[in-house]
């Protein structure tokens, strides 16, 4: 039960991260990129703890670990894409 709840919190926290990545992207093509990615790399080290803690969790709670898994690994090479976009252009 308390690995359940753990796994929804997860969830949660990798849900908020993908749409405060994808808020980021979309306002970093209306204003001209920074030099520095302070926020993306901030997401991205919040995306591999989040990705360590579901390696650490027991059991694959019905594949939904393994989905969270599969949706934190997209979501890391969506931000690191995006670091490099903005260090081109």
């Amino acid at each position: 039960m308390v690995q359940s709840g753990r796994i929804r919190w997860v969830m949660r926290i990798v849900v908020a991260i993908l749409i405060a990545v994808a808020f980021i992207a979309g306002k970093s093509t209306a204003v001209s990129a920074a030099p520095e990615q302070t926020h993306m790399e901030m997401a991205l080290d919040a995306l591999k703890s989040a990705k360590t803690h579901l390696g650490e969790a027991e059991a694959d709670k019905g594949g939904h670990r393994a989905r969270a898994m599969k949706l934190v690994d997209q979501a890391i090479m969506h931000v690191n894409e995006g670091i490099t976009y903005a260090k081109r252009h």
